[in-house]
């Protein structure tokens, strides 16, 4: 699973008709204290999630397992919204030692 915000959304009236109906958005990886990480990718949105919301996102066959994503042509969806994320004390201080350098 990859942690991401919401950035933007994906409008494309010519698709597969597998995904008609679906909302697409773009989102943006992020480290678990919420600074951006390089890239980008579109998701299906699987959960009603919005825009800058912290989410999970799964790709691959994972994706293709989320609710109402079976048998479509899909790379990545968000299953989740994240309300917080926590690290124990020797990650936060490992991280906190990477930022400086």
């Amino acid at each position: 699973m990859i942690l991401a915000r919401i950035v933007g959304t994906v409008v494309a009236t010519r698709k597969d008709p597998r995904l008609e109906g679906k909302k697409l958005l773009i989102v943006k990886p992020v480290s678990p204290q919420g600074t951006d990480e390089p890239g980008y990718l579109v998701a299906v949105d699987t959960v009603d999630a919005g825009f800058r919301e912290t989410v999970l996102v799964v790709q691959g066959s994972s994706a293709r397992m989320a609710a109402e994503c079976k048998d479509r042509p899909i790379d990545a969806a968000i299953v989740g919204v994240v309300d917080s994320v926590r690290l124990d004390g020797a990650h936060e201080a490992e991280l906190a030692a990477a930022k400086r350098k």
